[in-house]
């Protein structure tokens, strides 16, 4: 029997953090990429770091989705893209709640444009959605059959309301299959240093913070409460290495591929299935790396949800994936991104 012949994947935000990890992960799986990008909150010299570890330059286009004339005439001349994954949108939470206008259009009105541009076509759609759809959750770790409760901020209403769309068009009858991703807490980098997260301006999310404070970019972090109902009183999360969570979408491509879905739409749990707490990060962080971290203690941060671990069993039966590399894995390397990045700046 001959293989399965993969074929041309289309990623919006390839060049951003879980992309441009992604697109590695799909060049070495012999996949062709074709890159989606307004460069918003990414770098172009990605690309040449994506070419340096794969031996492979994907093809990168320049456009902005909320463009949907030229999304639209893009698309059309694109007849043999088979696959989907979309990472382009906004994803802080404490900036959603401070501006969620720019939330629903970057992350509802591109989705929909984006939707409208394949019409009529059969495609494979893998969705980055978020644990934030499940708010604060009833019982840890948490499922994918878990209640959809309402979101603790504008950037996980956007996450439920995506989903949304996407399970009503593909139950409409149209070539749309979909499985959406709800990954917990990516953190690390590539082990190659290559890549990393490379956030514009000030972190939103808690690792970048931690070592550019540990390199001195920052004065200090903040850790924001102490005072929650868990062991150490800081919030907990399930942090996932990137380069696990990038393996993880070509698995579901992959899935598409061979027709082995259950229904039209599917959504898995992508995490580790342990919670650690930000203190717990922080302490692994200074022990791994053996530096110094310059950290206090501030107000808790609206929108921010107390704990939350995943249930993935089904991941790992269902999707045939689970993650492999630990806490320690995701320190060491994301200290050894930004290392490099403050020697060798884009």
């Amino acid at each position: 029997m001959s293989a399965l012949k993969k074929g041309k994947i289309l990623v919006t935000g390839g060049t951003g953090y879980i992309g441009s990890h992604t697109v590695v992960e799909l060049q070495n799986s012999g996949y062709e990429v074709i890159i989606l990008d307004n460069l918003s909150n990414s770098n172009i010299k990605v690309l040449v770091q994506i070419t340096a570890i794969t031996g492979k330059r994907p093809q990168f286009i320049q456009l902005d989705l909320r463009d949907k004339v030229a999304l639209t005439e893009f698309i059309s001349g694109q007849g043999d893209i088979t696959g989907l994954i979309h990472f382009a949108a906004s994803k802080s939470v404490g900036e959603s709640v401070k501006e969620p206008l720019l939330y629903y259009e970057n992350n509802i009105c591109t989705l929909v444009n984006l939707l409208g541009a394949f019409v009529g076509r059969k495609i494979n759609f893998v969705f980055s959605s978020s644990c934030t759809v499940y708010g604060q959750p009833d019982v840890l770790p948490v499922a994918e059959t878990a209640p959809v409760k309402t979101a603790e901020s504008p950037y996980g209403n956007t996450k439920q309301i995506g989903e949304e769309i996407l399970r009503e068009t593909a139950d409409a009858g149209s070539d749309l299959k979909v499985i959406a991703l709800r990954y917990f807490n990516p953190v690390g980098a590539h082990a190659s240093a290559l890549i990393g997260e490379l956030p514009n301006g000030v972190p939103q999310n808690l690792v970048p913070f931690v070592t550019q404070t540990a390199i001195g970019k920052r004065d200090f972090l903040t850790v924001y409460g102490d005072d929650y109902d868990t062991p150490d009183g800081s919030c907990i999360r399930d942090y996932i290495h990137v380069v696990d969570l990038a393996r993880a979408h070509v698995a579901a491509i992959a899935r598409m591929e061979a027709e082995k879905m259950d229904s039209v739409y599917e959504t898995f749990n992508i995490g580790t299935g342990n919670g650690n707490s930000v203190l717990e990060v922080i302490h692994a962080f200074q022990r791994v790396n053996s530096v110094a971290l310059n950290f206090r203690i501030g107000a808790p941060r609206e929108g921010d949800i107390m704990k939350i671990w995943g249930d993935v069993d089904k991941a790992a039966t269902v999707l045939n994936w689970k993650a492999e590399l630990t806490l320690d894995d995701m320190l060491s390397s994301a200290w050894a991104w930004e290392k490099y990045i403050n020697s060798n700046p884009y």
